[in-house]
C-alpha cells in the first residue's frame, strides 16, 4: 500500500520553529520547498496543507496540523476521514527521545513511546497502524543535559545536533519516493543504517 499524506508533527508558531519537537515540521517544510509547493491554511483540517504535483512526492498531501502537538489527531483524522485515507497510508514524522540525534527509525503501528503527539493520533484515528518516521532527538540524559525531557524538547538543539538531525532529513528526503510507493522494506535497510 502506496502513501497518501505525510503528517509532519509540530507545534504552530515561530517560537516553536527550531525546536526539537519540531523536526516533523522540518521535514515536510523541507520537502514543500523541494517541490516548491505553498502551503495553504485549510480550516476544516486545522492544518496547512499542499499537494506536490512532481517530484518524489506527487499526489501525496503533505499536513502540518495547527494545532498543538498533544492534538494532532484532529487534523490527522479530519484528513484522513475526508479523503478516506486508511491508516496504513498515512506516514506521520515526528521527533523521537529514544534515539539520537542524526539517527532514524521506521515502523508501522507499535506504541506511542509516550509521544502524545503520535498516542493522539492513534486514539483519533481509532487505529494505531499507521507509519511513524522517527526523527532522532536524543535524551538529555544521554546528551548529558540537565533539563526536563519537557523543556528539552520546547528548546533548539544544540550545533552538532542540529547538524546530525539535517543529516538524517536528507536521508529522509533522498528516499522519498521509496517510501511513498510503499517500498518499506528498501527504505527501512537505507535509513536504519548507520550514518555514512
Amino acid at each position: 500500500m502506496s502513501i497518501r499524506a505525510i503528517i509532519g508533527l509540530g507545534n504552530p508558531g515561530p517560537q516553536y520553529e527550531a525546536t526539537r519537537h519540531n523536526v516533523g515540521f522540518w521535514l515536510v517544510d523541507a520537502l514543500a520547498r523541494q517541490q516548491a509547493c505553498s502551503w495553504q491554511r485549510e480550516q476544516k483540517f486545522q492544518a496547512e496543507v499542499t499537494k506536490p504535483t512532481a517530484g518524489p512526492a506527487a499526489g501525496c498531501w503533505l499536513v502540518k496540523p495547527q494545532t498543538f502537538m498533544n492534538r494532532s489527531g484532529l487534523a490527522t483524522a479530519a484528513l484522513a476521514h475526508f479523503y478516506r485515507l486508511a491508516p496504513e497510508e498515512l506516514l506521520v514524522v515526528h521527533d523521537e527521545l529514544d534515539i539520537a540525534p542524526g539517527e532514524i527509525r521506521l515502523k508501522q503501528g507499535g506504541g506511542h513511546g509516550g509521544h502524545n503527539g503520535v498516542r493522539d493520533i492513534a486514539t483519533s484515528l481509532g487505529s494505531p497502524d499507521f507509519w511513524r518516521l522517527r526523527l532522532g532527538i536524543g535524551h538529555p540524559r544521554t546528551l548529558h543535559l540537565r533539563q526536563e525531557v519537557a523543556d528539552f524538547v520546547l528548546h533548539r538543539p544544540g550545533v552538532d545536533e542540529t547538524i546530525e538531525i539535517e543529516r538524517a532529513l536528507d536521508r529522509c528526503l533522498k528516499e522519498l519516493a521509496t517510501l511513498v510507493r510503499g517500498d518499506f522494506a528498501a527504505a527501512q535497510r537505507v535509513l536504519h543504517a548507520p550514518n555514512p
